[in-house]
């Protein structure tokens, strides 16, 4: 039987408001199984967000409990890595000094020397390789991107939280992110949640993909991914990824409270 690495019970949220109490998350229930990589999507608004904040133990469910590794989330892990949308590098600090920040920050046995092998090789693994010296705003914005997501797994997290790192990309870019992402993961050992708004990002990153439904959220649908651990773009084009995406839009619509316009399309 495969472990759950996470483990997400029941979780209720709300935030405080003045016209009173917003639930966010109502009896939220994941599991991810060690070495997994599970998607999250959902409508905009129903809580994923917030979900990355409990499982970074950045805060605490009103009720509920968030597991990692058979131990209680009650606050920040240094076995957590996360990758934003926005990579907020810092500007006065090179690529390779801004990848190795963490290990300064995250208690390690490895030698400086060690430090800094495995952020250039983490760079080289991602295609920056010769742009260790450089600032970011000398950088593109995919590799920007890059260089955040050497910089979550610098420190050999267990667990990665991806949100939204290649929303603000342009398609051929992302689309080149996804596949390093594949490359990097096929390398380095971890637990991968991602929260994202892209189906197709959804399908060809993950091996689970799971959809909450609206505010306040739960765990709405379940879907196993199979493409394979070898994925290439033209995986998405496939009838079996077609079919896929159709049930993932189907279980958004459900998602937002328009399954009766898909029925009516469908039936027109």
């Amino acid at each position: 039987m495969i472990q759950s690495l996470i483990s997400i019970k029941s979780v209720r949220h709300a935030y405080k408001t003045a016209s009173g109490p917003l639930p966010v998350l109502d009896g939220l229930d994941i599991d991810v199984p060690e070495g997994g990589f599970v998607a999250v999507v959902g409508p905009s608004g129903c809580g994923k967000s917030t979900l990355t904040r409990l499982l970074a133990g950045l805060m605490k469910p009103d009720e509920g409990e968030v597991w990692l590794h058979g131990e209680r989330v009650t606050g920040p892990k240094s076995t957590v890595g996360m990758a934003f949308q926005n990579p907020v590098l810092l500007e006065w600090r090179t690529i390779l000094q801004n990848v190795m920040l963490p290990l300064e920050i995250v208690s390690t046995k490895m030698s400086r020397r060690e430090q800094e092998e495995r952020a250039r090789h983490l760079l080289a693994l991602v295609g920056l390789e010769g742009f260790e010296g450089k600032r970011p705003s000398e950088l593109s914005g995919g590799m920007r991107q890059r260089a955040s997501l050497c910089r979550a797994i610098v420190h050999k997290p267990e667990v990665l939280i991806l949100d939204e790192p290649f929303g603000a990309l342009d398609a051929f870019t992302r689309e080149d992110l996804w596949q390093t992402m594949h490359r990097v993961k096929s390398e380095e050992p971890f637990t991968g949640v991602l929260i994202t708004h892209d189906l197709r990002e959804s399908i060809f990153l993950a091996d689970q993909v799971v959809v909450l439904s609206g505010r306040p959220a739960r765990t709405q649908y379940v879907m196993d991914v199979h493409l394979g651990a070898e994925r290439d773009i033209e995986d998405l084009y496939t009838p079996d990824s077609a079919e896929a995406l159709r049930v993932l839009r189907h279980q958004i619509r459900v998602a937002q409270g328009r399954a009766e316009d898909t029925e009516q399309e469908a039936a027109e």
